[in-house]
């Protein structure tokens, strides 16, 4: 959760200025003018928890276009480091974002360091496009590569699972869950805990061409399975696959 929502929660429940300030690692000026701003937007704090980090920071240092400006610019430098370390097996956007703010205390929160970081390497890469996102759109899903296991206590055996991963590209929100396989049964289990996760449904869900969803793979009319067409019917929900290889229609990179 962001420093603000953490300031914001802390507010509603009645706590002081100087109390919030030490228990979140905020200087309390800060604090105070955070408190303060709160008289002059609309929203009530529940209104505004309810809202996405990105949007949220957007409001609260909407007054601070300079120093807005010298983290975009401290941040932008970093951005080829960063692509050649997600290059690397295990390495996660947390990972280096925890890294980022030892070196930048001040810098980006997580939602902020993952907006920009897509929005500059999708600038830097010859003829891609940024994508803009809106709030609960679409939701991107995969499985992961890596197949991790646990120990029967039983048997001693390793038991093998597979990993979906579903994202919110507009917030880079992120589900996870373990499942025997990737048949389709366990696909639909796995994403209907997505959405009851979620609270809600997308409006277009975005799977890589995945066997489980996927009879025939087509850059225009691709098949979908009587399971997924009856699973997308229920939930009244489009689903979009990705185009055979076109790794960039997926616009978020899964971390594990």
């Amino acid at each position: 959760m962001s420093k603000i929502k953490q300031l914001l929660r802390l507010h509603l429940q009645g706590v002081s200025n100087r109390k919030i300030a030490d228990q979140i690692g905020i200087y309390k000026g800060t604090v105070n003018r955070y408190i303060q701003k709160l008289k002059f937007l609309d929203q009530s704090i529940d209104e505004l928890l309810k809202l996405e980090e990105p949007i949220l920071e957007k409001l609260f240092s909407a007054g601070t276009p300079a120093y807005l400006q010298q983290r975009y610019e401290e941040f932008k430098p970093l951005i080829p480091y960063i692509e050649k370390e997600l290059g690397h097996k295990h390495v996660t956007r947390k990972l280096l974002w925890e890294e980022y703010r030892i070196d930048h205390p001040d810098g980006y929160g997580y939602s902020q360091f993952c907006y920009h970081l897509g929005q500059l390497s999708a600038a830097r890469k010859s003829g891609s496009a940024i994508f803009e996102h809106d709030p609960g759109h679409r939701l991107q899903v995969d499985f992961v590569g890596d197949t991790p296991g646990y120990i029967d206590r039983d048997s001693g055996e390793v038991i093998k699972v597979q990993v979906l991963i579903t994202v919110l590209p507009y917030s880079n929100y992120t589900f996870a869950i373990a499942v025997p396989s990737q048949n389709t049964d366990d696909f639909l289990y796995a994403l209907s805990k997505s959405l009851e996760h979620l609270g809600g449904v997308p409006q277009v869900l975005v799977p890589d061409n995945l066997k489980a969803a996927i009879i025939k793979s087509d850059r225009y009319e691709p098949v979908l399975n009587k399971v997924m067409e009856d699973f997308a019917e229920h939930y009244g929900l489009v689903v979009l696959p990705t185009r055979p290889r076109k790794p960039k229609d997926y616009v978020c990179i899964f971390d594990m």
